[in-house]
């Protein structure tokens, strides 16, 4: 399992004097699920992007279990979108042996009918519905065993019950290959759902305003009544939260 450990004293975008993420410092326990909530435009995908090695992180502390994290290439990580940025000229199968080094037709076989999308292999992303290639998305990420798996709003858009059935398969997907989390959301019930802690951003310049861990028991229900309750309280507390402030109006 992985440890990380980041610290990001500025981030900004290349040719803009716009500082983007200013003081960014947590870690993540191994195996631990951590959510991320902030205002539109305060950096999150830009943090997940630093972590991925896609963005510019120069300068920056950003390690895996002590080493830099941009500097180890033994450990796997997986990566979803807001978008499923599939293919559309490849097959479901081809799409997913993108991210592995040899053929491997049976793990391709057992990871979509673990996404419930079996027998569907053959098929282009034209022919399948936005839920299901959100599901390849996510077979997609965890074909490597990742050690690290990031989710950018993975959900976004999506009808609630299809929403509540991919959330259902990320858990079980993330406990069998003991994956650590870092999943960004606009959506504090699903946060409450998944995460065993929840960071809260600020505005751009973005930093971490607050963090509380979620300490209800699992598995858990995406409007359950004690879910609802732990909500309440801490909205109750922090009324501007999400929208990047502790402080009331």
């Amino acid at each position: 399992m992985i440890e990380l450990d980041i610290a990001i004293k500025d981030k900004y975008y290349a040719n803009s004097p716009s500082m983007v993420l200013k003081d960014i410092q947590f870690s993540v326990k191994p195996g631990e699920f951590i959510a991320i909530i902030g205002p539109s435009g305060s950096g999150k995908t830009t943090l997940l992007n630093m972590l991925s090695g896609l963005e510019d992180a120069t300068g920056q502390k950003l390690l895996w279990n002590a080493k830099a994290l941009n500097d180890c290439k033994e450990y796997q990580l997986g990566y979803v979108f807001q978008q499923p940025r599939l293919m559309p000229w490849l097959t479901v199968n081809e799409n997913i042996q993108l991210v592995l080094p040899t053929v491997q037709e049976q793990k391709i076989e057992t990871l979509l009918t673990q996404v419930g999308l079996a027998g569907k292999g053959d098929y282009y992303p034209k022919q399948l519905s936005g839920g299901m290639q959100r599901r390849v998305a996510i077979a997609r990420a965890f074909a490597v065993n990742p050690e690290l798996i990031l989710l950018d709003e993975p959900f976004n858009s999506l009808d609630a019950p299809t929403a509540a059935k991919l959330r259902l398969l990320l858990v079980n997907l993330c406990k069998s290959c003991g994956s650590t989390v870092i999943f960004v959301t606009h959506d504090l019930s699903e946060a409450i759902n998944l995460a065993d802690r929840i960071i809260f951003m600020s505005n751009s310049p973005s930093s971490i305003i607050h963090q509380v861990t979620v300490d209800l028991p699992k598995p858990r229900k995406g409007s359950g009544n004690i879910e609802l309750a732990w909500q309440a309280k801490l909205m109750n507390q922090y009324p501007q939260i999400l929208s990047g402030s502790l402080c009331s109006d």
